[in-house]
């Protein structure tokens, strides 16, 4: 019987965890983040009438403020910059699906396009923990962890 606990990872083991893979899961994580944006940030964000949530969005409905030339509310502001989000998480999960594939051909190549996006998550990281909460939090920094480990595996990866 082994004495490793359940979570340790053999030496071997470790060997087999590819920059790849770690594309991948970071493609998943952020299409998972993709979907939890869009379904709580931009579809269901709309609060009930009659309770304090609802009045601040009927007067971010109703007060409309010329911005370059167009007429515009703070709620056209909130729900487009909601889905600019939506559509840059979904575009990032297709990218890093994308750069896994080039991860098997040459992985040091795309170490400095992992370590961009590594950098960003850190950044998405710390602006969630400081104005939202703990699930986007909890996806940018799970998100830099597999972009950490591509980007090491990577140089340790030789290349065929």
């Amino acid at each position: 019987m082994s004495t490793q606990t359940p979570l340790a990872v053999s030496p071997t083991e470790a060997k087999r965890l590819t920059p790849a893979m770690s594309l991948r899961f970071a493609s998943v994580l952020t299409f998972l983040h993709c979907i939890g944006h869009t379904i709580g940030g931009v579809v269901g964000v709309d609060a009930p009438a009659g309770t304090a949530e609802g009045a601040v969005v009927e007067v971010m409905k109703s007060k409309h403020f010329e911005v370059m030339g167009a007429s515009r509310s703070y709620w056209d502001f909130f729900f487009g910059f909601g889905l600019i989000i939506t559509v840059t998480l979904l575009i990032q999960s297709v990218l890093f699906w994308q750069l896994a594939g080039l991860a098997k051909i040459d992985a040091a190549r795309i170490r400095p396009i992992i370590a961009g996006f590594f950098f960003a998550n850190i950044a998405y990281g710390i602006l969630a923990w400081r104005f939202f909460f703990a699930p986007p939090l909890i996806g940018s920094v799970l998100t830099a962890i597999a972009l950490g480990l591509a980007y090491l595996k990577a140089r340790l990866r030789p290349v065929v």
